[in-house]
């Protein structure tokens, strides 16, 4: 039985956490009452801007090597504390070998690979339920992705794995995502996000890097040094190269679903007058829940041969990549939802 320790997520400015003997007491001027949790239970805090956390909680988490990640008020990473590094150097000295050599293509095209096929599964479940022009659509992306499935395996280089990747997810954004949620997906835009669907996409994809970026560092790899997305200053690489396997089934089935099922409501976004979309508190509140919910949900792990929660799933990939680089396994297979 896998205990899935939890993740405290802080979102309400004018928050303060403490410490308080082994357990963190969660202060709000506006909320009297006494809300203390045991540290022994939470994994991880994500805090947004406008939360303090205590000197004193920050030094004891930093000790236990439990992380704290502070995000913007739309979910935009900014920084993480997380104290001394885990894991064996060998780890690092492997994967910073595997960069230049030949497991970097390998890695790379295990990355996609698993993005495609999450891809497709998403596209042939939600077929399944479709009907029409719409199930004939979402089957015939999903061929094209086996076909992308194809021409990536023959692929003798990074920069046409790039390619690839390119092509596979223009299909998606372009054509499949509008039929996974219709009517209310304009097309892939962030950086910020114009309307609401690309708001909770960025938000999600944020709450996943958090999770994919503390597997990576329990487990003693640089989410820094990746394969598929390289090496770039500033850019934790690896941690968006695991990222991909998780992408569609993790994150795109959830806003897709609480779209269909009516979840999303005009009070969960606001739009400033830069054009930038983002979420209200009350927006917030209702994704977190949903995405904590999500979590709990058990996916099969071919790997491993039994059914495991999402939230382990980028810690059991995590470690899985970790043996593949110490040459404890004969290669690295990506999670694919089944």
């Amino acid at each position: 039985m896998t205990e899935v320790l939890k993740t405290l997520f802080l979102t309400t400015p004018g928050t303060s956490l403490h410490l308080e003997g082994d357990t963190v007491r969660i202060h709000h001027p506006e909320k009297p009452g006494r809300n203390v949790l045991p540290l022994v239970r939470i994994d991880q805090f994500v805090v947004w801007r406008g939360v303090e956390v205590s000197n004193e909680l920050m030094h004891r988490c930093a000790k236990d090597s439990r992380g704290i990640t502070w995000l913007s008020r739309n979910g935009r990473f900014l920084h993480r504390t997380t104290g001394p590094q885990n894991g064996n150097p060998v780890v690092r000295l492997e994967q910073v070998r595997a960069y230049d050599d030949s497991r970097r293509l390998e890695l790379a095209k295990a990355f996609l690979a698993g993005k495609i096929q999450n891809y497709r599964q998403l596209l042939l479940r939600t077929a399944r339920d479709a009907s029409g022009e719409r199930k004939e659509k979402l089957r015939e992306i999903a061929q094209r992705h086996a076909e992308s499935l194809q021409t990536l395996s023959e692929s003798p280089s990074v920069s046409e794995v790039l390619g690839v990747e390119g092509k596979a997810g223009q299909d998606y954004f372009q054509e499949g995502m509008p039929k996974l949620a219709p009517g209310v997906f304009p097309g892939r835009n962030r950086r910020p996000p114009q309307d609401t669907f690309n708001c909770l996409l960025s938000f999600g994809y944020g709450m996943l890097r958090v999770a994919v970026e503390g597997a990576l560092e329990q487990v003693g790899l640089d989410p820094y040094i990746g394969y598929l997305h390289g090496v770039r200053s500033g850019q934790p690489s690896l941690a968006l190269d695991l990222m991909e396997e998780f992408r569609a089934m993790l994150v795109d089935r959830l806003v897709a679903t609480l779209y269909n099922r009516g979840q999303v409501k005009p009070a969960h976004t606001e739009s400033l007058p830069s054009g930038e979309v983002r979420l209200t508190d009350e927006g917030r509140t209702m994704f977190l829940e949903q995405w904590s919910k999500a979590r709990e949900r058990s996916w099969r792990h071919s790997e491993l041969g039994r059914d495991v929660p999402a939230a382990t799933l980028p810690l059991i990939q995590a470690r899985f990549l970790a043996r593949y680089l110490r040459g404890d396994q004969p290669g690295y297979t990506p999670w694919i939802a089944s």
